[in-house]
């Protein structure tokens, strides 16, 4: 299998891809990371430049086409490459975001994994409405030995990032986040999971800047922590 990083987590989030390999080599797969891979054209469709968004989806296809799966850290990505790259005329190549990797191909919830938290899950909109993944990533978390699970109001709100939403309509975007941190800080939780880091970082940032003191950690960081490697925040 392989990793397929997203651009933003590479860039932002190294820690996350990190998780990911020593969640999925823990769990016995062998995990390879293809140095040629690129976007997956995502923010060049959704925003508009669909003729640009194809060479980038050929590349994403050449480059994983050789792997029995694929596992992405994104539910965003992960459903540009399922469910638009055929509507460009491009074959997806089998893509999963890492709950459903996790659940429906490897047939695991219990990860053994160990996480001293109260944590809340936002579900974010991709891996909620277009792919689907369900309760997946809460069956994982509930299984989470020490990690006290807190059911967040209005969950399946959009939290307004959207990508180049929240630039092109900044006032709606703030507002959806405010939404969303108060129904966060209404749990009382220490941190904010999600199976994307693009709205953890728009989450996150609102939170930084009231000084909430509730962290963001990716779905993976969590699954990826043990007893006897625990999951420690980098600066």
């Amino acid at each position: 299998m392989a990793l397929f990083a997203t651009c933003l987590t590479d860039t932002f989030y190294p820690s996350t891809a990190k998780a990911v390999v020593r969640l999925l080599e823990r769990l016995g797969c062998e995990v390879s990371f293809p140095l040629e891979q690129t976007c997956c054209g995502q923010m060049h469709f959704n925003t508009g430049y669909r003729s640009h968004s194809v060479p980038l989806a050929r590349q994403y296809t050449e480059v994983f086409e050789s792997f029995d799966h694929v596992v992405a850290p994104s539910g965003s990505c992960a459903g540009m490459v399922r469910e638009v790259y055929p509507t460009l005329g491009v074959s997806p190549v089998p893509t999963h975001e890492l709950s459903e990797f996790l659940v429906d191909v490897l047939g695991v919830t219990d990860v053994g994994a160990w996480f001293p938290h109260r944590v809340t899950y936002h579900p974010t909109c991709h891996s909620l409405r277009m792919l689907g993944v369900g309760d997946k990533p809460l069956k994982l978390l509930s299984a989470v030995r020490a990690l006290d699970l807190v059911e967040l109001p209005a969950a399946e709100t959009c939290c307004g990032f959207g990508g180049t939403f929240a630039i092109k309509n900044a006032e709606t975007s703030t507002a959806m986040l405010a939404d969303k941190m108060r129904c966060v800080l209404d749990t009382g939780a220490e941190v904010l999971s999600a199976g994307d880091n693009s709205c953890l970082m728009h989450i996150g940032g609102g939170l930084s800047r009231l000084k909430a003191g509730v962290r963001t950690v990716h779905l993976a960081e969590i699954l990826a922590s043990t007893e006897e490697d625990p999951w420690r925040a980098t600066p």
